[in-house]
């Protein structure tokens, strides 16, 4: 069933079986439907290579509600209406798209092999634009965590939508490292933020606790109990009682998607992000990476540029070892 959007552009999803039955090997096989696959995509698809995105539909755009940082959209967008409309785009040129998890994928005899779902694809290049994920509040429900999001109740990204929480009460669920950077970034847009311990105290030193103290943040010792979501805000159960915030930050972290670089061999960071050089390719020949998967800013502005970069260079990598004549 197409949605709305889709059918605007009079367009389909492509059918499994379709992408199962490619032949010839793709000239490049993207893994990730967020921003950056989906901007390689309609790159690679104008220069008239052959591509298919895998999606396991697991962008994090797609949680955003609304972005309102996005250029070209004054009024804000929906991530999850911004990835239609790129699909779209990147259908209209001829990609094509299939919703399955790449569950292995190899190199022989010059090619990559990948194996999504019932699919079997083979690919001169690959990129890898497969994100992270966030590590999210400890005892908050499934369904809780969906609803929190769509209402701007919890938030993960203050550079996207810092503004949005101007002088609100804002929490931050986070350690002395990761959370007080936080929680200091957000006081430049309100005066009210609390720091709260995912454990049982905050362990401050004496540099750090004058940090607290400087940007006038409030601490709490954790750890959060339980979550209550309320009309237009959100509580959190503490060992010292319930608090009330407009918004909550969980900067607890996030877990790279790079578990495929690693299978083929490629060099990750300590962080565990997928090492580039200046034109996003990895040192497996052929395989390039592109977006939050690689150490950077964590913003789909940068994943598309990254995407941009890419998509060029494969073409150009590709038309090194075979002209791309017409």
């Amino acid at each position: 069933m197409m949605s709305n959007l889709e059918a605007s552009y009079g367009l389909a999803v492509a059918a499994e079986r379709d992408v199962a039955s490619v032949g010839e090997p793709l000239d490049c096989l993207v893994i990730g439907g967020g921003p950056a696959g989906l901007t390689a995509a309609i790159y690679l698809a104008r220069y008239h290579l052959s591509v298919v995105v895998v999606d396991g539909g697991q962008s994090r755009a797609s949680w955003i509600p609304v972005s309102h940082n996005h250029a070209g959209f004054p009024d804000g967008i929906a991530g999850s209406e911004l990835l239609v409309r790129m699909s779209a785009q990147a259908k209209r040129y001829g990609a094509r798209h299939l919703s399955a998890e790449v569950m292995s994928l190899t190199k022989e005899s010059g090619h990559f092999l990948a194996k999504a779902g019932a699919a079997i694809l083979r690919a001169r290049t690959v990129l890898l634009a497969t994100g992270v994920v966030n590590r999210r509040p400890a005892g908050m429900p499934d369904d809780m965590h969906t609803q929190a999001l769509a209402r701007g109740l919890l938030r993960y990204c203050p550079i996207c939508d810092g503004f949005e929480v101007t002088d609100a009460r804002v929490g931050v669920i986070g350690d002395a490292i990761g959370g007080l950077g936080e929680a200091e970034f957000l006081r430049s847009f309100t005066s009210d933020v609390t720091l709260i311990s995912p454990d049982s105290v905050h362990e401050l030193d004496a540099c750090q606790r004058s940090r607290v103290d400087k940007a006038a943040i409030k601490v709490l010792d954790g750890p959060c109990l339980a979550f209550e979501l309320r009309d237009d805000a959100i509580a959190v159960a503490l060992p010292d009682g319930n608090h009330v915030f407009d918004a909550i930050y969980p900067a607890l972290g996030s877990d790279v998607r790079g578990t495929l670089a690693v299978a083929l061999g490629a060099t990750l960071s300590d962080q565990g992000c997928v090492i580039v050089d200046d034109r996003q390719r990895t040192d497996v020949p052929g395989l390039y990476a592109a977006g939050d998967v690689v150490q950077g800013l964590d913003q789909i502005s940068y994943a598309m540029g990254h995407a941009a970069v890419a998509a060029t260079a494969i073409r150009n990598d590709l038309n090194a070892s075979t002209p791309l004549f017409r």
